[in-house]
């Protein structure tokens, strides 16, 4: 967001180099975190850790159709970049709960507002893809 204008997303307030370098593109703290937002089950996993800590068997019931293998990978993910928290407690089997950091929990905000977006324009956006497909 620009200093003088708080109205202009900062996306917008920024002009980008034409050709955007390769090398840029991949430092890009953006890009990171749309690639690791953009796969299938982070932002919901985000969204139901967002509901309150979560047992791993309890985030895996409540997805249909994610594998232990993706959940796990998906979760360590999350945890590397410093967004989900997991913690062993020390019975027996050992269970683990996952919950959103501090850090994750600033992403509500933002994801909300992209999802309260797409909900808002789904009409029209559908109708745009029903055009194209003719």
């Amino acid at each position: 967001m620009s200093g003088t204008n708080t109205r202009v997303p900062s996306i917008q307030a920024h002009e980008l180099p034409r050709p955007v370098p390769l090398a840029e593109l991949d430092e890009c703290p953006v890009g990171g975190v749309f690639r690791r937002m953009g796969d299938r089950w982070s932002l919901l996993l985000v969204a139901l850790l967002g509901e309150g800590p979560r047992r791993y068997n309890e985030l895996h019931r409540s997805i249909e159709g994610i594998s232990q293998r993706m959940l796990t990978r998906t979760l360590r993910g999350l945890e590397v970049d410093g967004l989900v928290r997991r913690e062993v407690f020390p019975t027996v089997p050992p269970s683990v709960e996952y919950s959103l950091t501090p850090l994750g929990r600033t992403l509500l905000e933002p994801v909300s507002a992209l999802a309260d977006w797409a909900v808002r324009h789904k009409a029209e956006i559908n109708e745009s893809r029903s055009r194209y497909e003719r």
